[in-house]
């Protein structure tokens, strides 16, 4: 039998969001349903609200969160009621020619719940994500669903499942940093800080953070940047290209005059991947974590792409696998060997979604985090 509950959806682009009821169907043969306890507050719900992702509203935004099971479909078994489950966007297949080549983090057919929630009127919602958790209940296939340890807070345990595990991930899994290497970050919000931790936690010894607040530095300092660059700060030079940049120039002066091994670039903008290209040493990785929006092109000479060698990778979901790199990242936080919590400013209501969304543009807060 159907629930009703209330839920954050919203309803047409760029309108504030509302608290509403949303009926959550008896959960399929292979769905479950979750009671949440925590969900982030991440940009991605941002872009849903501002129309940046698509225009199938009304939308049930919420991604990033994690709950206990209450109910299992009749052929459920990856999960039983009473599990403490983070909840991923990356429920493999195991099927599609990603799976099939053993690369299973690039899944092109991830699964989702077979029914979609509701409004009381029968309009259907779509899950941001799939998944739909700024919410008391949510329906999501079983694969969505990821065992960790009881033991976590549930707001600092449900981060995992989106942006902290983008730039953990972005830094440890798609740039494969290793002990000793040498390592830039640029833009230190939530998904930077968690690379600038992620980092830390491979072995990096020399860690750049750059950003254009002072007081994002300061905090990437806490989560283990050995050096820090305020862009906005150089003295400016609007026609400087390639290694003339004055970010590029300030990074190989704290090297000695060479380039990072690894550059990840957390914001996803033309100019800062630019930077990221030049900032790296000779055969160096750069990563894009960050998400470009529509429209925006890249010009980089030929020459210098194939003369610096190296590799030009995108992380998506930090090239996560769930059934892996949660638990293991619950564990290391629970062990005080990686600061999960740190990156929870604010612990707030349901009702209090649209409020965050305004403090997250402003940039005084790395998560906000609904707790029910």
């Amino acid at each position: 039998m159907s629930t009703t509950v209330k839920g954050v959806i919203a309803r047409e682009k760029n309108a504030p969001v509302e608290l509403v009821d949303v009926v959550v169907p008896d959960p399929g043969p292979h769905d479950v349903i979750v009671r949440i306890q925590a969900c982030g507050v991440c940009h991605t719900d941002l872009a849903y609200r501002d129309g940046g992702i698509g225009d199938n509203f009304p939308y049930l935004l919420g991604h990033e969160a994690s709950g206990i099971v209450e109910t299992v479909g009749a052929e459920v078994s990856h999960v039983a009621v009473g599990d403490f489950v983070v909840l991923n966007w990356r429920a493999v297949c195991g099927e599609c020619r990603a799976c099939r080549k053993g690369q299973p983090q690039y899944c092109f057919a991830t699964f989702n719940a077979s029914e979609p929630m509701t409004l009381a009127d029968g309009t259907e919602l779509e899950a941001a994500l799939g998944i739909g958790a700024f919410i008391e209940k949510t329906v999501v296939h079983e694969g969505q669903c990821t065992k960790v340890n009881p033991e976590a807070d549930p707001a600092a345990a449900g981060l995992l499942g989106c942006g902290i595990m983008a730039g953990l991930g972005a830094a440890v899994n798609t740039g494969e940093i290793r002990r000793g290497e040498s390592v830039a970050v640029i833009g230190c919000g939530g998904v930077g800080m968690a690379a600038v931790a992620g980092a830390k936690l491979a072995g990096a010894t020399t860690i750049i953070a750059i950003d254009v607040s002072d007081e994002k530095l300061a905090r990437a300092r806490e989560f283990g940047a050995t050096h820090v660059i305020n862009s906005a700060s150089l003295p400016p030079a609007p026609d400087a290209t390639g290694e003339d940049q004055p970010v590029v120039k300030a990074v190989h002066e704290i090297l000695g005059g060479i380039g990072t091994d690894v550059v990840v670039d957390a914001v996803g903008v033309p100019a800062t991947y630019r930077q990221a290209f030049y900032i790296r040493d000779l055969a160096g990785r750069v990563v894009l974590v960050g998400v470009p929006t529509p429209g925006m092109e890249l010009n980089l000479p030929l020459p210098d792409v194939f003369g610096r060698g190296g590799s030009l990778k995108s992380a998506w979901y930090g090239d996560c696998l769930p059934e892996r790199d949660f638990p293991l990242y619950t564990d290391l936080y629970l062990q005080g060997r990686f600061p999960l919590a740190d990156f929870i400013d604010e612990r707030i209501s349901i009702d209090a979604v649209e409020e965050a969304f305004a403090t997250m543009k402003s940039g005084k807060v790395l998560r906000s985090v609904v707790e029910l």
